[in-house]
């Protein structure tokens, strides 16, 4: 009798759900999850809670009431039991509980990052993280439109000018073929996703949400205040995230960043603000002189790329801290961050939410970014443990690889065929292409424009009094 049970307990090892049951584990442990309080009447465990909600997003249904259906019964088969029993259920208690989860989520996928691939964890001494925003859509309801759309304010009346009016003014003016009343809607319901991404692993690291009319660089502060990042962080943006406050927030919290510049950005040289040499230049518009703020020290940077000309910024003065090569590379891998919000929009099928009202909408969301974040770390563990991180992951086909899992979860998988060595098989094609993705003729493609080249003027002699000015009355006091 041992042997026949040794011989069923050897073949249920072998299963999908068996399979997935570990892949799981080794995300997730209950220990992690010891700081969260519960309300005194559940009878199930954080741990319990965040496994279902993970299964529920990586589940392929079109419907999330059937995604969590097949969620729950897939949380019995692997884990003997599910918290809940119904999607009502489910979002109810992660609506409650999501604020003190997703921290430790973040954090618990930070450090497993790092575990994964060591050689990819800094850029030389800098942790980089690009930064960057995108729209996501939700269902057309009264209470999407009402949180995610831009208030329509008033229309704003033309004032009257007081001075004499020519002889032709009363003329009737010809018709132009516009509405008399041209009143055009906001555009939504969508809702605005600001993500800071590792540039090495290219995985997330945290995000913040909001309306679809929030800013980009609010919840870049927003998040550079609510979390901890590791010595010498880097982050690198593109030409949106400029403003001397902006960079100043980022200074000031003891971090650095590397950020392209164009024609919207105003420079200074030959300041005499500290010791100069070529690349060096200043940010001290006249709203921070007025306020005696001191000049912001850069280094300009530039290079050239099969688009043209590209002009950085970072507040890295020394050159052996941060070489040319570096930026350029640095700068190069924020494409990335792009292609994650194509995975999750159109591989993953997240570009339209399906969640009615604002709150659910919010919870799809995050946990939705959180199970393809997983999915994409254990593609990644899988891939550095047979020795092939330079591999790029096809999160396409490790999308596949976890819902063909859960679909077959009872099936005996054969040796060979294990969710490990698939996930680690889960690659780019690694062909050199011969032409470009770009069609011919596509009257739709919007050709981006280029960001120019930033303004760089000689500091004239009232910036300089003005800067001893303002040192003065800071050594005086």
């Amino acid at each position: 009798m041992s042997a026949k049970k040794d011989r069923v307990q050897a073949a249920n090892s072998r299963t999908n759900g068996a399979d997935l049951k570990r892949a799981v584990s080794w995300v997730f442990n209950a220990s992690i999850f010891d700081e969260v309080r519960l309300h005194g009447n559940v009878n199930w465990t954080a741990l319990a809670l965040v496994q279902l909600a993970v299964l529920w997003v990586w589940s392929p249904d079109s419907s999330l009431v059937l995604a969590a259906d097949a969620a729950v019964e897939l949380a019995r088969v692997m884990f003997g039991a599910a918290p809940v029993g119904s999607y009502q259920a489910l979002t109810n208690a992660l609506k409650r509980y999501s604020v003190q989860l997703l921290p430790i989520l973040w954090r618990r996928l930070q450090s497993l990052m790092e575990q994964c691939d060591e050689d990819k964890w800094r850029v030389g001494l800098w942790l980089a993280l690009a930064m960057d925003g995108s729209r996501v859509g939700v269902p057309r309801t009264w209470q999407n439109e009402q949180r995610f759309c831009k208030p329509v304010g008033a229309r704003k009346k033309k004032a009257r000018k007081n001075k004499k009016r020519s002889r032709h003014a009363n003329r009737k003016k010809a018709a132009v073929g516009q509405k008399a009343h041209y009143d055009p809607q906001p555009v939504g319901p969508q809702m605005w996703l600001t993500m800071i991404w590792h540039l090495g692993l290219n995985v997330p690291w945290c995000w913040k949400i909001g309306p679809s009319y929030s800013s980009e660089r609010g919840h870049v502060l927003e998040m550079l205040a609510e979390h901890k990042y590791p010595s010498n962080t880097l982050f690198c943006g593109d030409a949106g995230f400029v403003g001397y406050d902006f960079w100043r927030e980022i200074q000031d919290r003891g971090y650095h960043f590397l950020v392209r510049v164009g024609a919207n950005v105003r420079l200074l040289k030959r300041l005499g603000y500290v010791r100069e040499y070529d690349g060096i230049v200043y940010c001290w518009p006249d709203a921070a002189s007025k306020k005696k703020q001191l000049p912001l020290t850069l280094r300009l940077l530039h290079f050239h790329d099969r688009r043209g000309d590209v002009y950085l910024v970072t507040n890295i003065l020394d050159a052996n801290d941060l070489t040319d090569a570096q930026a350029s590379e640095i700068y190069r891998r924020r494409w990335g961050i792009e292609l994650q919000f194509r995975s999750f929009k159109q591989t993953f099928q997240r570009s339209k939410l399906r969640s009615r009202t604002p709150d659910c909408a919010e919870i799809e969301l995050h946990w939705s970014l959180v199970g393809l974040w997983i999915i994409q770390l254990l593609a990644l563990k899988e891939r550095t443990t047979l020795g092939e991180p330079d591999e790029q992951t096809s999160v396409a086909a490790a999308i596949r690889i976890i819902q063909k899992f859960m679909n077959n979860h009872s099936a005996i998988r054969p040796s060979i065929a294990s969710l490990s060595k698939q996930l680690a098989g889960a690659t780019t094609d690694r062909y050199e292409r011969k032409s470009k993705k770009k069609s011919r003729n596509y009257p739709r493609r919007k050709e981006e424009p280029s960001a120019g080249k930033p303004k760089v003027r000689v500091a004239s002699t009232s910036h300089k009094r003005k800067l001893r000015e303002i040192q003065h009355l800071g050594t005086a006091v």
